[in-house]
């Protein structure tokens, strides 16, 4: 990109009659630094031994990079919500924006006009967004010809008509919705709220089916695992809980109460497959717990916690063995679970940001050679920055050496492999974090004095 063209630039939809400027920062890329190129084989003719050069390291299971970083004239990024072709983005404005993935260089505004949005979700063509008047709106999407077209479709709870009757409804919220999950099987929307309770909405004709006091204190999340319907919560007064629906009710019970610490619980990730179901959970400790559904009980087992960032984790995303937390710390964490097993790894720790990191949602994206994911983040910064991560299965993490040694590349299959991982490699370099550069700038004034 040129830095010289890149320096500010101005959107202003053409619906709108005000030009909001936003800055297109240059972009921080981050990540692990590049190898120096192993030396080849060398045999020497008077002697009938092969020489071969000290072991390599492998290559490093992952990269990352920044890709775009934007500034936000107009608010703190409260959320944001992903689907096939686009990625929305709900903040202080009552407005939503719409960016085409990856890079998000277009751009698009649906006018809410309802006030300050506070959560968006997204399933298929339909999003999702909550306001500062404490009802839902719900949209659908379609784009076409390079623009996007919307159409409000319900507004929860539904507006009273006349004069006679009262503003709010008795199926409102009395407080800030913070989170929304939705189930796709029995089309019902769960919303929590700063009032300590869910509510559970009926797409099919807009009404409230169920209300229930969830926790002691504030809801922060809500996940909906989509295979069996159970419902995940979590609160500022530390605790989890599962909830399950009553058999030909609208109505929801109980079943679990998680609560390993005192911490409160800012956010849930889902991790769910055919052979394993994982809970995590994200802590103002900063500590990450996760929990196993048990194949035989289908009870959720207390497996530990994951340690590494110094503040709160305020934002969780899981996609497959892949979970990335958001931290007060400023940085994004990356974590890989082994698989088959409850191991985890912290693959990358991803700087940028000058704040803490309020949301973030990622999704795949498809390679030949590696598997890849897009991760859009936010900031209290007020900025809004797009990572590209490229992740090496184990299989394809090879070292350079010895074949005996069960290191070799000897084979023209294996060869031609390792050529296109390292020009991944390279592509995702050069690699300077912000903090490492600020770091050598700050030893350098001071080796001067």
């Amino acid at each position: 990109m040129d830095l010289s063209n890149a320096r500010r630039r101005s959107f202003a939809h053409p619906n709108s009659h005000e030009a909001e400027r936003d800055v297109l920062q240059p972009t921080f890329k981050s990540g692990p630094l590049p190898l120096p190129l192993p030396i080849p084989r060398v045999r020497n003719p008077g002697s009938p031994w092969n020489l071969f050069p000290p072991r390599t390291p492998p290559l490093p299971p992952l990269f990352y990079t920044c890709i775009a970083s934007l500034h936000r004239n107009e608010g703190v990024v409260h959320s944001i919500a992903v689907s096939k072709e686009l990625v929305f983005t709900g903040s202080q404005s009552c407005r939503i924006r719409a960016w085409r993935k990856p890079e998000c260089i277009e751009r698009w505004c649906i006018n809410a006009g309802s006030g300050e949005i506070q959560a968006i979700l997204c399933h298929s063509d339909m999003l999702f967004s909550s306001h500062k008047d404490r009802r839902i709106r719900a949209w659908r999407f379609s784009v076409s010809y390079g623009d996007i077209r919307y159409k409000k479709m319900a507004t929860l709870p539904k507006r009273s008509m006349g004069f006679l009757f009262k503003r709010s409804s008795p199926h409102q919220h009395a407080s800030h919705i913070t989170c929304m999950a939705y189930h796709r099987a029995k089309g019902l929307l769960y919303t929590g709220s700063h009032d300590k309770t869910v509510r559970v909405w009926r797409l099919a004709d807009s009404t409230c089916v169920d209300t229930f006091l969830a926790h002691e204190d504030r809801v922060t999340g809500i996940v909906v695992n989509q295979d069996d319907g159970c419902v995940f919560t979590c609160s500022s007064d530390g605790s989890v809980k599962i909830w399950q629906t009553v058999y030909k009710e609208g109505s929801h019970i109980l079943t679990t109460r998680l609560r390993f610490q005192e911490s409160p619980v800012n956010a849930l990730a889902l991790s769910s497959s055919n052979d394993n179901c994982l809970l995590y959970s994200g802590s103002s400790d900063g500590a990450i717990g996760f929990w196993e559904k048990e194949t035989t009980s289908y009870r959720f087992s207390h497996r530990g916690f994951l340690h590494g960032h110094q503040f709160a984790v305020l934002c969780l995303e899981a996609i497959g063995r892949l979970v990335f937390s958001g931290s007060e710390d400023m940085t994004i964490r990356v974590w890989k679970r082994e698989e088959g097993s409850c191991i985890h790894e912290c693959l990358a720790m991803m700087e940028g940001h000058r704040g803490p990191v309020r949301c973030l949602a990622a999704c795949t994206e498809m390679d030949k050679v590696v598997k890849g994911y897009l991760v859009y983040s936010a900031s209290l910064d007020q900025t809004f920055k797009v990572w590209r991560i490229k992740v090496f299965s184990d299989d394809k993490v090879m070292y350079l050496g010895n074949p005996e040694d069960g290191g070799g590349v000897h084979d023209d299959h294996n060869l031609a492999i390792k050529d296109r991982l390292a020009d991944h490699y390279y592509e995702m370099s050069p690699v300077l974090s912000p903090s490492w550069v600020e770091k050598k700038r700050r030893e350098r004034i001071s080796s001067r004095r």
